[in-house]
């Protein structure tokens, strides 16, 4: 989990996941009442830019300086209305601090890190949550490896939605849905981690888990 091979990878490409925000995030939170919304390791932005599309105040934290310039520069065109809706954030999402009044909506998408490290992260992203509020973690699943296309190509840093909910064990949420979900890639940005041309009707293998914390 280096910073700066992040930043590297993002000053090579210019938009390396798109403009538009992940398909799991529109299905699962397009209907929520917006407020105060968190966007952790938000990269260029594309998941907190549209939650401020829909009236949601949103905070995006990311440990790579590039990826936050990107998603202040999109910021920067964006409407007042919506860009004041906006504050971008350097900092871990291991060791985030929330303010006491906690957030609405959390959303840890495409966070691949090792087990420990996301164990941590997800568990930080758990007790941010205010009363009422969704926790949405979307991520590459274990099975990608061998049954999908893009993504990392590590193990180590792949899980499964079990894993998720093993990781917040104990931690006082609602699981409203956990399961694997393939998604189509062409949908999305044309880039692959892997490299090599995508084909015809190729899908990604991801991980979701949707919870709550009661009111």
């Amino acid at each position: 989990m280096d910073s700066r091979a992040w930043d590297e990878r993002y000053a090579a490409s210019e938009l390396v996941w798109g403009t538009g925000p992940n398909r799991w995030v529109v299905r699962e939170l397009a209907g929520l009442a917006p407020g105060r919304a968190l966007d952790l390791a938000a990269g260029e932005g594309r998941n907190g830019i549209w939650l401020a599309g829909l009236g949601w105040e949103v905070t995006g934290l990311d440990f790579s300086t590039v990826a936050l310039g990107r998603a202040e520069r999109l910021t920067a065109a964006l409407s007042d209305e919506v860009a004041d809706r906006l504050t971008w954030r350097h900092g871990d999402a291991r060791g985030f601090e929330a303010p006491p009044e906690g957030y609405d909506l959390v959303v840890v998408a495409y966070l691949q890190i090792p087990a420990e490290d996301r164990r941590a992260a997800l568990r930080r992203a758990a007790a941010a949550l205010a009363p009422g509020g969704t926790l949405l973690v979307v991520g590459h699943d274990s099975a990608n490896l061998t049954e999908g296309v893009g993504g990392p190509p590590d193990p180590a840093v792949l899980y499964t939605a079990e894993d998720v909910l093993a990781d917040l064990a104990g931690a006082g949420l609602r699981t409203v849905r956990a399961e694997r979900v393939l998604r189509p890639v062409a949908a999305e940005t044309g880039h692959r981690d892997r490299g090599g041309p995508e084909e015809a009707g190729a899908v990604a293998v991801d991980a979701l888990v949707r919870l709550e914390r009661p009111a």
